[in-house]
């Protein structure tokens, strides 16, 4: 349920705002370009260009659904929220001999968090106290209970009152509304039920907001970020994390590579090649580099060279079926051009094959890449001891969710930044992309 609520919530805010800004900007900042000038762009891969402000929109609405489903301070709109303050309900004690007796439960619902934070003076927050009652003049005595939001509390109301529940004391109302063991009533402020046993049992109402030990507001992500930067964790920097996982990933790419590409080329241009490596590739790529980690560890051991050797496997296939496939995909009419000019084995591989399958390799390398990035996290789990998939993982252990959010944030930042980068490399280098 909630996961539709997001999806509904990210179509609706997306499309409202693209529709209503770009109509704006087309009105009033319209700029007519080449591609305007076109009749036909069905199909055409030069002229679909990446629409800037339906990205901006895109990347606004995945921040502010982080907002809405949070507690964050930041002035955005947000779903309901947790209850927190003071409530009271009523339970009515049933004697053995048919005598009963009404009393008050009043619960004080504070922030969960409420140590972490810290008063005007820098000490940390303390848990309030209950609220003073009256016990009442009956055998059902008022009570008076404190409760953390998003937490579950089982209130023993018989601790005060006069006839105990061993003497055959037994709620048997909530608010005037009759209850039996096991049952629930809903009330505004959170759920009032009874366990098995007949103790009534208070719950805060939650509202559509998570906890932070699940979600963390992005300011906490943020000051998170800071003491990171400053402090570090597991006696590395964030920068040291950071530059650990990279170079991993980079080597593990580059040797996956080096060596796949031409792989890839032998396999597309020469039939023995085909036949002694594609039992090889078809069986290795569908195995996932995470199930190779057993192997990495007996035979390389636990060091780097485990790691990067996984990268390395990750990286492997996958440019070596982006060469094959570029290679298949150069058009038969360019080669026999270029055989009828009179040019050699060697110029029609530099001047036609490779020109001609570089797109396809550049697409493959960010493939790649991205399920290197992926790995990179299985490949610190081995026994390393610095790295961003160290560091998410051992934070998990200890439920700091704001450091996993940090070291995944990282790693998909980073990961963007590459994927810009070998866009912005195949753009200089393979111009003619899509228009021969």
């Amino acid at each position: 349920m909630s996961g539709l609520l997001v999806l509904v919530l990210y179509v609706t805010a997306f499309f409202g705002s693209y529709a209503i800004l770009s109509r704006l900007l087309k009105r009033y900042f319209q700029r007519d370009g080449f591609n305007s000038l076109k009749t036909v762009t069905f199909g055409d891969e030069s002229a679909v260009k990446a629409n800037r402000i339906a990205s901006v929109i895109s990347i606004l609405t995945v921040f502010w659904l982080w907002v809405a489903f949070t507690n964050s301070v930041i002035p955005l709109p947000k779903l309901p929220g947790p209850f927190q303050g003071d409530v009271s309900f009523t339970y009515t004690a049933t004697l053995e001999d048919g005598t009963s007796d009404d009393g008050t439960v009043t619960v004080r619902v504070y922030r969960e968090d409420i140590q972490q934070t810290l008063d005007s003076e820098g000490n940390p927050g303390k848990e309030p106290s209950a609220v003073d009652v009256e016990p009442g003049d009956g055998f059902a005595k008022n009570d008076s209970i404190t409760a953390a939001r998003y937490s579950f509390k089982v209130v023993n109301v018989w601790k005060n009152d006069d006839v105990s529940k061993k003497d055959g004391s037994k709620i048997t109302a909530i608010n005037g509304q009759a209850i039996k063991p096991g049952e629930k009533i809903k009330i505004p402020e959170g759920m009032i039920g009874l366990t098995d046993k007949g103790t009534p049992t208070f719950a805060p109402a939650t509202g559509l907001r998570m906890q932070r030990l699940y979600l963390p507001a992005p300011e906490v992500v943020m000051q998170r970020f800071i003491r990171l930067n400053k402090e570090g964790y597991q006696g590395f920097t964030l920068w040291e994390h950071t530059r650990f996982s990279l170079q991993r990933v980079l080597i593990g790419f580059l040797l996956g590579s080096l060596i796949g590409i031409p792989l890839g080329y032998a396999m597309g241009l020469t039939n023995w090649a085909r036949g002694w490596f594609d039992p090889i590739v078809e069986f290795m790529r569908p195995v996932p580099p995470l199930a190779l980690i057993p192997l990495m560890i007996i035979w390389f051991g636990i060091g780097e060279t485990s790691k990067v050797i996984l990268l390395f496997l990750a990286a492997l296939w996958i440019m070596i079926i982006a060469a094959r496939s570029g290679v298949s995909g150069v058009a038969i009419a360019k080669v026999h051009a270029a055989y009828s000019l009179g040019a050699s084995k060697w110029q029609i591989l530099t001047k036609v094959i490779v020109p001609n399958s570089l797109p396809e390799i550049f697409t493959g390398a960010r493939v790649a890449m991205g399920v290197c990035w992926g790995t990179v996290v299985a490949a610190e789990l081995v026994a390393a001891e610095v790295g961003l998939g160290k560091m998410i993982v051992v934070a998990s252990k200890f439920q700091l969710t704001d450091i996993v959010l940090v070291g995944i944030i990282l790693i998909g930042i980073i990961g963007f930044l590459i994927d810009v980068g070998v866009r912005a490399l195949e753009t200089w280098l393979v111009p003619w992309k899509g228009k021969v």
